[in-house]
């Protein structure tokens, strides 16, 4: 009979927690703006922010622990007094010298160049815009890159290093110079001039912190050294590991041979660097923690004067509804039980406008993400942080509006008019 007791009693005071609510429309509206405000500052910016973690994920993840990338060391500023050297960047010799050096271990080596930022590609009478991204690649880069093909295949050994006229295009060209009904894999290509036969379309793989991976074009490094110079450029190597657990063994191994690749004297640094892609992840990752400890400070903040708005609206409440807890008083209603009533509205009220902020804020959050072209997120975890944040400052700004109405004396209370 107890719990059937306090279940009703639970209904009733919820029931007179939403008809005081209804009454005090415009107070409880402001109320639920300012703490839903707070609310959506926190959610959007972490929605964002996770968005951009799970795109860095996506991107460089895929790339596996059983990777690492060789670039040349990036140096500035000044040594013992004068400007550092700059290092040479790595160059299409040593890249290849490289990889034969490791053709008999386990180590894959897979090289690639930037040939331009630029590109202008072409079909009839249609041209994409000056801003298509032409890559020199060899045989392995869509393996060790883990880059699917949508249809078609890849460079064989014999076209990767003859330099074949041949070509892997990006979803986004292939819309801008395809109809839909339209296959491209057989079909010619130019590029400033250059015909290229193009045998796969890679698949569509979104944006990368704003630019997109469907904008761009594969060929073999030779053709890109024919077109492109290749100057002063510097190639990226990426190596492919069997055994992930031991890749510091095949780092050490691959820094040696790259070494005497490179001339590097000895007991002299390297240069070059090299970095593991989970490596490069966790370091991306701790970069955009600044983020979510700002959103969350503002949240904070913005609940802080959310939960000194909300205490105000219940005190001013308790002040006006005298008469009816000097009623309920009088008929025999506990201090404990005044109490839960008015604690069961501030917790109304703030779940309300932490519903109305975190749906906001996620809706803010995924346009943001969607403005950078990188994945839609729900944040779970910090959605459960706001409910909780909001249930915390209704209770934090209730308890001494709903004290004090719990302590009026019903005499006092229902001599007032």
């Amino acid at each position: 009979m107890g719990m059937k007791w306090s279940s009703s009693v639970f209904i009733e005071q919820f029931k007179v927690a939403v008809r005081s609510i209804l009454g005090q429309a415009l107070r409880t509206t402001l109320t639920v703006s300012i703490i839903g405000i707070g609310i959506m500052a926190l959610i959007s910016m972490v929605t964002a922010t996770e968005s951009l973690k799970e795109n860095v994920r996506q991107e460089f993840s895929s790339l596996g622990t059983n990777t690492f990338s060789i670039r040349p060391l990036r140096t500035g500023g000044f040594q013992h007094g004068r400007r550092a050297t700059p290092v040479e960047p790595i160059s299409y010799d040593q890249a290849k010298r490289f990889a034969k050096e490791l053709q008999s271990s386990e180590i894959t080596v897979s090289y690639s160049i930037n040939a331009t930022m630029v590109g202008i590609v072409s079909r009839g009478t249609e041209t994409t815009n000056p801003n298509v991204q032409i890559l020199g690649i060899d045989q392995h880069y869509l393996n060790v890159s883990n880059i699917p093909l949508e249809i078609g295949r890849g460079f064989s050994q014999t076209e990767a290093e003859e330099g074949a006229p041949m070509i892997l295009v990006g979803s986004k060209i292939v819309s801008k110079l395809y109809e839909e009904w339209e296959d491209p894999k057989g079909t010619d290509l130019l590029i400033g001039g250059t015909k290229y036969y193009v045998i796969g379309v890679l698949e569509s793989r979104g944006a990368s912190f704003g630019m997109s991976q469907d904008n761009q074009c594969l060929i073999p490094i030779p053709a890109a050294r024919r077109q492109f110079s290749d100057k002063y450029q510097s190639y990226t190597i990426i190596c492919e590991v069997p055994d992930p657990e031991n890749i510091d063994t095949y780092i050490d191994y691959a820094t040696g041979a790259f070494r005497m690749v490179r001339g590097d004297l000895p007991g002299a640094g390297n240069s070059f660097e090299i970095s593991q892609s989970n490596a490069l992840v966790d370091t991306m990752l701790e970069g955009s923690e600044g983020i979510t400890i700002a959103a969350v400070v503002i949240g904070i903040i913005t609940l802080f004067g959310a939960g000194i708005g909300l205490m105000n609206i219940m005190l001013v409440s308790v002040s006006e509804r005298t008469r009816e807890i000097g009623t309920r008083k009088a008929l025999g209603a506990s201090a404990r039980a005044i109490r839960t009533q008015f604690l069961v509205e501030v917790v109304i009220i703030g779940q309300i406008g932490g519903a109305f902020g975190i749906g906001l804020g996620l809706v803010l959050g995924n346009l943001i993400a969607s403005f950078l072209n990188t994945p839609f997120v729900v944040p779970w975890g910090w959605i459960l942080v706001g409910v909780t944040l909001c249930m915390i400052t209704s209770i934090a700004s209730g308890y001494y509006p709903a004290r004090k109405a719990s302590q009026l004396d019903p005499i006092i209370a229902l001599g007032r008019t």
